[in-house]
């Protein structure tokens, strides 16, 4: 039994040093308790535990009776009790250990899983930290393009209206030139009517006196 021990308290304190260091084989060690942690496994480190314990206390009770055993025969303790008492001491002492370093790498385990737990959060935290420091970014951007835009367009807008009014000055323009011709055209008209009844008069006139002559001339010759 006691070579077992041994070989636990070694093997512990290899998975102690194991855990603290960053090693490769760190991540391994990790894994294999996660999955002795899964399942049956509790039960079954707790059943292991409870075993050793009852066996801690029972070599601790032995060696108390060997002692008052000892002090009721007059304090003189015989070898084989010496024997004895020296085994269930040290079986006491490497069960006591091995209970300890047990307790230890269920500690560093549990602190080194939150430890991870923690940096993948801060990770997250941070990712999400950046993404929105980018995507503000993005917005400033986007916002500053929009605004780039609107003046553009305000500058057009303000062309347009520019030339909108000077186009719509040269209508009014062209409208009174047509005014004023159509006007000056009535006017032609109008002339042009006049003088056609004149020239319609002096016509008749003429040939009223063509008539008087030619009258006149055939009573002449009678």
């Amino acid at each position: 039994m006691i070579q077992l021990l041994f070989t636990l308290i070694f093997s512990e304190a290899a998975m102690i040093a194991l855990l603290l260091f960053k090693t490769p084989l760190r991540k391994l060690g990790i894994m294999g308790l996660d999955r002795l942690k899964r399942g049956r496994g509790p039960l079954m480190v707790k059943t292991v535990a409870g075993t050793v314990l009852v066996v801690l206390v029972s070599s601790v009770y032995s060696m108390v009776k060997i002692q008052k055993r000892g002090i009721e025969e007059g304090g003189a303790v015989n070898p084989t009790d010496q024997v004895l008492m020296a085994k269930h001491l040290l079986e006491a002492t490497l069960m006591g250990a091995v209970l300890f370093l047990a307790l230890m790498i269920d500690r560093l385990h549990h602190y080194i899983r939150e430890l991870r737990i923690r940096r993948k959060g801060m990770e997250a935290v941070k990712k999400q930290t950046r993404g929105s420091e980018d995507g503000k970014a993005v917005n400033s951007e986007g916002i500053k393009a929009v605004e780039e835009e609107r003046a553009r367009l305000s500058a057009e807008l303000s062309r347009l209206e520019s030339e909108l009014q000077s186009k719509t000055k040269d209508v009014d323009a062209a409208e009174a030139n047509v005014a004023a011709l159509r006007k000056q055209s009535e006017g032609f008209l109008l002339e042009y009517d006049r003088l056609l009844e004149e020239n319609q008069n002096l016509r008749n006139q003429l040939q009223s006196l063509d008539r008087k002559l030619s009258h006149s001339g055939s009573k002449k010759n009678m």
